[in-house]
């Protein structure tokens, strides 16, 4: 696997995952030594807008992302088969104080999470929404909208279980456009992996994802606390709906109707900036 990025020894590795349910309950086994990791792991927790931003830039050798960004990044960093967000009925929602139609959505001021998010690109691809986007934290999209700040608000995470209690009402569900239009499952997030590791521990790495998960699957309680206490502000009834639902089988391993999935998901956005897809191929071989 051949690299701009300059080598580490790798010695340890940087991981990158955001405070969400879905990744801290597929990490925890790997980060707690419950399951045994491929080489001493450096986390970096963030925001995945800011986790995008690092791997534009190359930092970390492996990384949870928004498949928004992979267009971007595919030519330094290959795709994991194990801790995708990525299933049916999981899609970015689009909400406003009041129903809106298609006609006021088009000039309509969207606050969005982050111009990298897979949310985004949807957004894009939709085609319907050709007004002005201001980008924010996703935690502070729903209360902007809320204020009257935007006209609509693209909602992701947990936001799509708790956006009515802010009186707001749903205008579009993205995944069931998304659904609709393509026959496939809706990929969200996947896990990348630096192309200069070299193969054999960018495998072992794929291998240890998928065991943690398959720890955290196996014995769910363990990982409650440490899941609650990166989801301080939810309640844990919102925090399990969040897992049931980015956390699927093909997180596990995305097989080949996930990996067809993601291929077209970033297949669109490729065209969208002019790019190919990389000669090797999106995943890890």
């Amino acid at each position: 696997m051949s690299s701009a990025f300059p080598q580490n020894g790798f010695q340890s590795l940087g991981l990158g995952l955001s405070p969400c349910p879905n990744d801290t309950y597929i990490f925890h086994a790997l980060l707690h030594g419950l399951v045994p990791a491929p080489a001493a792991l450096k986390p970096h927790m963030a925001d995945v807008e800011e986790l995008n931003t690092l791997a534009r830039r190359g930092q970390l050798e492996v990384t949870k992302i928004s498949l928004g960004v992979v267009a971007e990044i595919m030519d330094s960093y290959a795709l994991l088969s194990s801790g995708a967000a990525l299933g049916w009925g999981c899609g970015p929602l689009v909400v406003a104080r009041k129903k809106l139609s298609p006609q006021e959505w088009r000039n309509a001021i969207v606050a969005v999470p982050g111009m990298l998010t897979t949310a985004n690109l949807l957004l894009t691809l939709h085609g319907g929404f050709q007004g002005v986007r201001r980008e924010m934290l996703f935690s502070d999209v729903m209360p902007a909208v809320a204020r009257g700040e935007a006209d609509m608000g693209l909602v992701i995470h947990e936001g799509r279980f708790t956006y009515e209690k802010l009186g707001l009402t749903r205008v579009l569900d993205l995944g069931q456009w998304w659904e609709s239009e393509f026959h496939l499952p809706l990929p969200l997030g996947t896990i990348a992996v630096r192309r200069d590791v070299p193969l054999p521990l960018a495998r072992r790495v794929q291998g240890a994802i998928t065991g943690s998960l398959a720890h955290a699957n196996a014995h769910p309680e363990v990982s409650r606390q440490y899941v609650c206490a990166h989801a301080q502000e939810m309640t844990d009834s919102v925090t399990q709906a969040h897992i049931k639902t980015f956390v699927t089988n093909f997180s596990l391993d995305l097989g080949g109707e996930g990996r067809a999935a993601i291929e077209h998901l970033v297949g669109r956005a490729a065209e969208l900036s002019g790019k190919k897809l990389p000669a090797e191929g999106l995943f890890l071989r």
